[in-house]
């Protein structure tokens, strides 16, 4: 039953890119990449590192 409490976790990624007006504009850019965009680009990075821990998290783990 614990192992299932580190999905919420997956909950973040969603919640960070669904409202689009937060992150709708140009400043700060990131050599020379709008916010609009590495914003986006950087949530499919954490997204991917977020997924691999919940992975490590909930595996059923075998000592043979």
């Amino acid at each position: 039953m614990k192992r299932r409490a580190w999905y919420w976790l997956l909950i973040a990624p969603f919640v960070a890119t669904l409202w689009p007006p937060f992150y709708n504009h140009a400043d700060p850019a990131l050599y020379g990449l709008p916010f609009f965009y590495w914003y986006q680009l950087l949530w499919v990075v954490l997204t991917s590192l977020l997924l691999w821990f919940v992975l490590l998290m909930t595996r059923e783990r075998t000592d043979v």
